[in-house]
C-alpha cells in the first residue's frame, strides 16, 4: 500500500480540529476508540474515562506522534515544559474521543460506507489523500486514482488495514459524527413565539420607583463575626460553586546557580586571549572549530540592516582581516573578525525549477541524485534551447509553492539566511541574467537570475564566541546552600526559621497546585517538584531539586482536599458574602416586616430617592442608574403588587432596599426594521450559547479519572 507509505514519508498528520477554542485539536491521525488493538506492549493504565481505562502505551504513542508533529512544523524537537504541555493537550484530546463517543453511542449517531466513500472522492477528503493524489501538471484532485488506490485498500489486510483505518478511516469517522453532533445542537437553539412576545412586553415597559437605600457599611465590619461554622453552613449550601478538586499550596526558596562576576571574567579573559592568534590565523573557519565557538562559521554575507549585535558601527568599519571585541552579546563574549565586503542587492527576483532529491517534510529520498542532475541538466538544455520556462516549471518542477507562479519568487537581503546556502548564494552573489544549475539539500534547482535592485554593502564577519558559564564552584555553592536549607529543616516552623535567619526570599504559591501541573509560580520545569509534593505530607520539606539554572527547596503548606474546602481555606472567599448577609439580617430586624419609606429614611437617616424616570428602568436592565447592578431591585420594580404598598426589605448585593413604584409605562413600538433586526440578534445569541459551553458540561457529566501522575 504505497499510498500510506507516501503519506508518512511527507509527514502529512490527520489532524481534525474539532474543539478549536477549548482544545487544541480535537483528534490525532491514530486515534481509535477502544486501547485493545494497538500498541499493547504496555497495558498500564493511567485513568480512566467513563469506566473505560486509558492505555499508557496508547497514550505514550499519541505524545510521540504530537512531538513529531511538531517537529516537521517547527524543524525542532520539544523541550522542556513543552513537552509537558503536549501531555496535557493529547490527555485533552483522549477526553474529548472518549466522552463525545458516549454522546454518540446514545444518540445512535452512525456513519455508513457510502458516507466514506462519499468523502474519498470529495474537496473534503483528508489533506494527506489529497496531497497524494493531486495531479501535479494539473493541481486537481484526481478521483480515478483514489478510486483505484481505494479498491486494493479494502483488500488490504494486517499492518496495511491497521495504518489505512487508524490514519484515515477514523479520523473521517470521528469528525463527521461530530459534525452531526454539533449540528443536532445548533437546531435545538429555538426562540418560541411566547418569548418573543414577552421580551418585546419586557423591553417596552419602563418603571419609575422611589426606594431607600441602607448600605451594608452602616453596620461596621468589627461588629459583624463570621465563625467557621458560619462559613461551613455556607459553603454546604452552596456545593456546586464551591467544590474543588483538590491540591496542594507550597511554598519555595531557590538558589541561583548563575554565572558568578568570577565566571564572566574567566570568561571575559579566556576570549580576549584569544585575540592576536584569531586575527593573523588564515583560516577562520577552522579558528572557530579548533577553539570551539559557540557561533558557527557562516562564509554568507550580510547587510547592515540585518546584523543586530550593539557594536555594528565599529565593526562595519573594520579593515579586512581585522577583530573587534570582545563585548557582550546575548550572554556570550564574542570577537569578530571582517573577512571582507561586496555590493549586494536588497532585493532580487528569479525563477527556478526544483528536482527534488527528498521530501521536505520528513527528509525520506524521492529520486536518487544522480538521476535528478541529469534531468536539471536536461531542462537547463532544453530551455536554453527555446523551452517555454512555465511549460517545464508545471511539467517538472517539484516546488509547489512557486509552481502556480511560473516559478518565480521575490526575495530581500533579510531572507537571505532563512534560504538554502547554495541557492541564496546564486541570486544573490550573482549577477542579473546569471542561469545555473544548483545543487542544494532539496535537490537540483535550474535558477534563472532576472533582476537585482538596491545594492548596499555587505560584510562577511566571522564571530568567535564564548558562552559565559558557571564554573563548578559556583554550582557547587549554591548546591551547598540548598542542601543545608533541605536538610536543616525538618517542617513548617524549622524551615521558615531558617529563612528568616538567612534572610532567604520564599516564594509562596496559594493557589493550590493540580497533581499534573508542571508550572509552580515562576518555575516553568517544576514537574519534580510537583510529583515530589504529592507523595508528602503537610509541612514535609523537599530535597535540593536542580531546575534550571537553580536549586530549589520546596515545602508542602496545606493539603487539600477534593471537594469542598475546609473554613480556613474558603475564609478569603466568602467571609465578606457572609458578613454582609449577617448585615442584612440585623437591618431587616431593625426596618421591620412592611417598613414605610419614610420610617427607613428615618431609621438610618437616608434620603428617599427615585429612579427610571428618564425611561431606563425595563426588566431587562442590566443596572439601575445611580444604584448600580441590583437584579432583586429591578425585578421588584415591576411588581404590580408594589404599586399600592411598599415593598418588603429587599436584600440586594450592596445594600438592603426599601421600595415603591410610582409608575408603569409604555415606550412607542420599534420600526418593523428595528424589530426584526432584534429579533434576528435574539436567535444568533441563542445559537451562539448553545455552540459555547456544551462540551465542559458533558465533562461535567463525565467520571474522569487522571493518573498520570502515577508515571510522569
Amino acid at each position: 500500500m504505497q499510498i500510506i507509505q507516501n503519506i508518512r514519508d511527507k509527514g502529512a498528520a490527520i489532524v481534525i480540529a474539532v474543539i478549536a477554542l477549548s482544545l487544541i485539536g480535537f483528534i490525532l491521525m491514530d486515534a481509535k476508540q477502544g486501547s485493545n488493538r494497538m500498541f499493547s506492549g504496555n497495558n498500564s493504565s493511567i485513568g480512566k474515562i467513563n469506566g473505560e481505562p486509558i492505555d499508557n502505551a496508547d497514550y505514550s504513542k499519541r505524545v510521540k506522534d504530537a512531538e513529531d508533529q511538531q517537529e516537521q512544523q517547527y524543524g525542532r524537537r520539544v523541550t522542556g515544559d513543552q513537552i509537558y504541555q503536549v501531555r496535557q493537550n493529547v490527555w485533552d484530546q483522549l477526553v474529548a474521543e472518549k466522552v463525545l463517543a458516549t454522546e454518540f453511542d446514545k444518540l445512535g449517531l452512525s456513519f455508513s460506507p457510502k458516507e466514506l466513500v462519499t468523502i474519498l472522492y470529495s474537496d473534503n477528503a483528508p489533506a494527506a489523500l489529497k496531497q497524494a493524489f493531486t495531479d501535479k501538471t494539473t493541481g486537481q484532485y484526481d478521483i480515478a486514482k483514489v478510486q483505484e488506490w481505494w479498491a486494493q485498500a479494502k483488500k488490504s489486510k494486517g499492518d496495511q488495514r491497521e495504518a489505512i483505518e487508524t490514519q484515515i478511516i477514523e479520523p473521517i469517522k470521528l469528525n463527521a459524527l461530530y459534525t452531526k453532533y454539533s449540528s443536532l445542537i445548533s437546531a435545538s437553539a429555538y426562540y418560541p413565539t411566547w418569548m418573543k412576545q414577552k421580551e418585546k412586553a419586557d423591553n417596552k415597559t419602563f418603571a419609575s420607583i422611589s426606594y431607600v437605600s441602607i448600605p451594608y457599611n452602616v453596620i461596621s465590619d468589627s461588629a459583624i463575626t463570621v465563625t467557621d461554622q458560619d462559613i461551613t453552613d455556607y459553603l454546604q449550601k452552596n456545593k456546586e460553586k464551591y467544590k474543588q478538586d483538590g491540591g496542594r499550596t507550597l511554598s519555595y526558596v531557590t538558589f541561583s546557580a548563575n554565572p558568578s562576576t568570577a565566571d564572566t571574567a574567566k570568561t571575559l579573559q579566556a576570549v580576549a586571549d584569544l585575540k592576536e592568534a584569531f586575527t593573523t590565523d588564515t583560516s577562520a573557519q577552522l579558528f572557530l572549530e579548533r577553539n570551539i565557538s559557540a557561533t558557527d562559521f557562516s562564509g554568507t554575507y550580510a547587510v547592515k540592516s540585518s546584523l543586530n549585535m550593539l557594536p555594528k558601527d565599529s565593526i562595519t568599519a573594520l579593515p579586512t582581516d581585522k577583530v573587534y571585541g570582545p563585548y557582550l552579546d546575548r550572554g556570550n563574549f564574542v570577537l569578530a573578525k571582517m573577512l571582507g565586503t561586496k555590493e549586494l542587492p536588497d532585493s532580487v527576483k528569479c525563477r527556478h525549477i526544483l528536482i527534488a532529491t527528498s521530501d521536505p517534510q520528513s527528509q525520506q529520498p524521492t529520486l536518487d541524485d544522480s538521476t535528478a542532475h541529469k534531468r536539471a541538466d536536461s531542462i537547463a538544455a532544453a530551455i536554453q534551447g527555446g523551452a517555454d520556462f512555465n511549460e517545464m516549471v508545471l511539467k517538472y518542477s517539484d516546488d509547489q509553492g512557486s509552481k502556480t507562479k511560473k516559478g518565480e519568487y521575490n526575495f530581500t537581503a533579510d531572507q537571505f539566511s532563512g534560504l538554502a546556502k547554495e541557492f541564496a548564494e546564486t541570486i544573490f552573489y550573482g549577477k542579473a541574467g546569471d542561469k545555473k544549475v544548483v545543487h542544494t539539500q532539496f535537490g537540483w534547482h535550474y535558477i534563472e537570475v532576472m533582476d537585482q535592485k538596491d545594492f548596499e554593502p555587505a560584510y562577511k564577519i566571522a564571530y568567535m564566541s564564548k558562552e559565559i558559564l558557571s564554573s563548578d564552584e559556583t554550582i557547587n555553592a549554591a548546591s551547598v546552600a540548598a542542601t543545608k536549607l533541605s536538610g536543616g529543616a525538618k517542617d513548617a516552623q524549622t524551615f521558615n526559621a531558617y529563612v528568616s535567619k538567612n534572610g532567604l526570599n520564599e516564594v509562596n504559591i496559594a493557589e493550590p497546585i493540580k497533581e499534573n501541573a508542571y508550572q509552580l509560580g515562576n518555575l516553568q520545569d517544576a514537574r519534580q517538584i510537583i510529583k515530589w509534593a504529592f507523595g508528602a505530607k503537610e509541612g514535609d520539606v523537599s530535597e535540593a531539586f536542580s531546575v534550571g539554572d537553580q536549586f530549589v527547596v520546596a515545602i508542602v503548606n496545606k493539603i487539600i482536599p477534593e471537594g469542598l474546602p475546609d473554613a480556613q481555606t474558603a475564609r478569603p472567599q466568602v467571609e465578606n458574602i457572609i458578613r454582609n448577609i449577617k448585615k442584612a439580617d440585623e437591618i431587616t430586624k431593625k426596618l421591620g416586616s412592611s417598613p414605610t419609606l419614610e420610617s427607613a429614611s428615618v431609621a438610618y437617616g437616608k434620603t428617599i430617592e427615585t429612579a427610571g424616570i428618564d425611561s431606563s428602568l425595563t426588566f431587562n436592565s442590566q443596572i439601575i442608574n445611580g444604584v448600580g447592578q441590583e437584579p432583586k431591585l429591578i425585578g421588584a420594580s415591576f411588581n404590580k403588587a408594589y404599586q399600592t404598598a411598599v415593598s418588603a426589605p429587599i436584600v440586594g448585593l450592596n445594600a438592603v432596599y426599601v421600595m415603591k413604584i410610582n409608575s408603569l409605562g409604555t415606550k412607542p413600538d420599534d420600526s418593523p426594521e428595528v424589530a426584526t433586526q432584534q429579533e434576528a440578534d435574539k436567535e444568533r445569541t441563542l445559537m451562539q450559547q448553545k455552540s459555547y459551553g456544551w462540551f465542559d458540561a458533558l465533562k461535567k457529566t463525565a467520571t474522569i479519572k487522571d493518573e498520570r501522575s502515577k508515571i510522569y
